[in-house]
């Protein structure tokens, strides 16, 4: 299907980006699409109809995306430096010829817009990619390992990554990365690839115990002669009344 984002139903000079972070094989990982007939890759987004709410617009292309709703999802920055859209001219008409769409008047994309920062965390292993119609391939990739990227993509990235990092504790996220059961180790292993730094088993398991946000239930037992490791789960109740305390 073939947009005309010229239309008086999408917003021309505001857009939203959404940075998807995933955890799979104690890696942060990132959704990337890559456009049709390019080498070109970009995050996932797109402009704001003009009868619905910003937050909206994310929560929608998020959807669209992943076949997931009631995702954790934030607002984190605005990009609107004038220099993002150096050299956009040329890169929106490359794309467009080649994704098939040479004949759309996207003259407003030279024009300078701002697009609003979003990152979602997500369960990799509920999430079904769709892809939409400008792309042709989709990527997790290691945060360590980005390919080059569409527009000011990669500094937006960074931003939302260092956003992740400041609220890993002050908002509990990441528990957002986990399936609903999960070790003490695994929860670690989230931490230390975000962060990207190794902690103190003991230090941190004794941190996380204190904070009384998690319920333990059975031990996991693996076959072997090795102690079988608890198995916790994230109890929102205990995680709002702890935020709500050291708020105070």
């Amino acid at each position: 299907m073939v947009r005309d984002y010229s239309a008086t139903d999408w917003l021309a000079n505001i857009s939203v980006d959404c940075v998807i972070f995933g955890f799979h094989e104690n890696q942060l990982k990132v959704l990337l699409l890559k456009f049709k007939n390019t080498d070109v890759w970009s995050l996932s987004g797109g402009f704001v109809k003009s009868n619905e709410d910003v937050d909206q617009a994310a929560s929608r292309v998020l959807f669209e995306r992943t076949g997931l709703k009631d995702l954790y999802l934030e607002q984190f920055y605005t990009f609107g430096d004038v220099k993002r859209n150096q050299n956009a001219i040329q890169q929106h008409a490359k794309i467009q010829e080649q994704i098939g769409e040479s004949r759309i008047d996207t003259s407003f994309l030279s024009e300078r817009y701002i697009s609003v920062g979003y990152y979602a965390l997500v369960d990799f292993s509920k999430v079904n990619v769709n892809l939409d119609h400008m792309s042709d391939q989709f990527s997790w990739n290691d945060i360590h390992d980005i390919p080059e990227m569409f527009l000011d993509h990669r500094a937006i990235l960074e931003k939302a990554l260092e956003r992740l990092r400041w609220s890993l504790d002050q908002k509990l996220l990441a528990f957002n990365l986990l399936a609903e059961t999960f070790t003490m180790s695994e929860l670690q292993q989230v931490y230390e690839t975000i962060l990207g730094k190794k902690l103190v088993r003991t230090n941190f398991q004794r941190k996380i115990l204190s904070m009384d946000i998690l319920v333990r239930l059975e031990k996991r037992f693996l076959g072997g002669a090795h102690k079988a490791p608890y198995l916790y789960r994230f109890d929102a109740k205990k995680a709002q009344a702890y935020l709500a305390q050291v708020d105070l």
